[in-house]
């Protein structure tokens, strides 16, 4: 059964720090590039940022700076650390994994962590 857990989200003022993880069971994590996705109340999905199993890393221009995502793979866990945080940060944080093979993509999504930066 897969199953991709967040954790990590919470309450946090402006400028300050989250580090949000993604704990993933069920298929073979090393073979999926792994993204963070978030949607902000009332508006739709957003992907922040993505990272695949050699390391190399993309992010949406508003973050870059700011959030640096990593991946342990003996772990089966994403991150993401996000600093100077601001209120346009605010969101719902998903994560996801996703893989391409032979013309089929696998898709897999957590159930989300939420995430709101106010004084």
């Amino acid at each position: 059964q897969v199953q991709l857990v967040e954790s990590g989200g919470g309450l946090v003022q402006p400028g300050g720090s989250l580090r949000l993880s993604c704990a993933a069971s069920g298929f073979t994590f090393s073979n999926y590039w792994m993204y963070w996705v978030r949607q902000a109340p009332g508006k739709g999905l957003e992907w922040v940022s993505g990272i695949n199993n050699a390391g190399a890393t993309r992010y949406t221009d508003s973050v870059k700076g700011r959030f640096t995502i990593s991946r342990d793979n003996a772990k089966t866990t994403v991150y993401l650390q996000m600093s100077s945080l601001k209120p346009e940060d605010t969101a719902v944080y998903y994560c996801n994994g996703e893989r391409r093979l032979f013309g089929k993509t696998y898709n897999y999504w957590g159930q989300g962590t939420q995430v709101t930066v106010s004084s």
